[in-house]
């Protein structure tokens, strides 16, 4: 059997890493982490013994703001002084090139650092003739670059060569254009809008869409906040939580019956029966700050007694983004997965679970 068809029926490798803190320890990294994955799709909230949506969450939910799609944007409007100066050096701008394909199309993103990534063919690349560097996912012979660009360079202004020299080759020798997702996030000063910024029929403002549903009778693991590997008969492990926590989100039967030609997935041991559990569902464009805000309504959940034991926070990221966390370059392979997990408990100890598919480096 050759090589490429034994990788071909060998499983992908997914990679998860969990650590645990306490949301009020001063050394506590969870705000890092959130802030360290800029492109989010999906967000989850699961809360057992719950069924409505909390007093503490209404406001952090009605304050998820808005994003913005921008239609055939040419990429050197990114590189506009104006540009630069109201949006990337005055607060937290987040863009991303929608409905590209990060595995065959070339495809862009601006993080809030003000780093704009370039993620492109091998002809593309060559057109261009900027400096970047070969994908770590294409192989011996490459043919896929990462170009970076830091827009908030001091030697990046309209009369250095280096902007002249990248305006040109975005401008006239090879021009870029995408669909763009962009969201803004100030906090404090006013400023100039998005909306203002770019022409009417370019920009269109949405909204995260927002659901709710009550699970009923949901057998929920076991667990305790000190033991991560779990213990046989005692609590499941962080692993075991994972898988049951996706089969959940997923509306995957867990009662493993017979019968059932779909799943044969069932809770993991120790397991109790919740008679019911709240799950809200947002999304869209969902931007860090905004999920720190959720994060903290979370916390204050157990600022009252409750009968929950701990409440779960799920994020997914853009399966084609070209990042992950930080700068670190994102791939497909076969599923494009980079997503992160919250289990925050009664006394505010967590777990944070961090997963990724096999194109991706582990996370920061």
């Amino acid at each position: 059997m050759s090589a490429p068809l034994r990788r071909l029926q060998q499983a992908p490798r997914h990679l998860l890493v969990c650590e645990k803190g306490h949301a009020r320890h001063a050394r506590s990294r969870h705000e890092a982490h959130v802030r360290d994955h800029a492109y989010n799709c999906r967000v989850s909230v699961l809360i057992p013994e719950c069924g409505m949506l909390p007093q503490v969450l209404k406001s952090a939910v009605a304050d998820l703001g808005e994003y913005y799609v921008v239609r055939g944007l040419p990429v050197h409007q990114l590189l506009d002084l104006e540009f630069i100066e109201c949006f990337v050096r005055k607060g937290s701008c987040y863009a991303l090139a929608y409905n590209t394909r990060i595995d065959q199309d070339n495809t862009a993103a601006l993080l809030p650092t003000g780093k704009l990534i370039l993620s492109v063919d091998k002809d593309t690349y060559e057109e261009l003739g900027l400096q970047g560097h070969p994908s770590r996912y294409s192989g011996k012979k490459p043919m896929r670059y990462i170009i970076t660009i830091d827009l908030t360079d001091s030697n990046f202004h309209p009369d250095g060569k280096k902007h002249k020299r990248v305006l040109w080759a975005l401008k006239e020798k090879k021009p870029l254009e995408f669909d763009f997702l962009l969201a803004w996030y100030n906090s404090g000063a006013e400023g100039s809008t998005l909306m203002s910024y770019f022409p009417k029929n370019q920009i269109q403002a949405l909204k995260p869409k927002v659901t709710f549903s009550t699970l009923r009778d949901l057998q929920c693991p076991v667990l305790q906040s000190n033991e991560l590997e779990g213990k046989p008969e005692e609590s499941c492990s962080t692993e075991e939580l994972f898988e049951w926590l996706g089969a959940v989100l997923n509306q995957v039967n867990l009662d493993n019956v017979s019968s059932s030609f779909l799943s044969t997935y069932c809770c993991p041991q120790p397991n109790t029966v919740v008679d019911q559990a709240f799950l809200c569902t947002i999304t869209g464009f969902i931007i860090p700050e905004k999920i720190i805000q959720l994060l903290e309504q979370l916390c204050c959940y157990f600022s009252e007694p409750k009968l929950a034991q701990w409440l779960t926070l799920t994020v997914h990221g853009f399966a084609d983004s070209p990042v992950s966390w930080r700068e670190n370059e994102h791939g497909f392979h076969k599923g494009g997965e980079n997503l992160y997990n919250f289990v925050i408990f009664r006394n505010l100890d967590y777990w944070l679970q961090m997963a990724l598919g096999t194109n991706d480096d582990c996370p920061p």
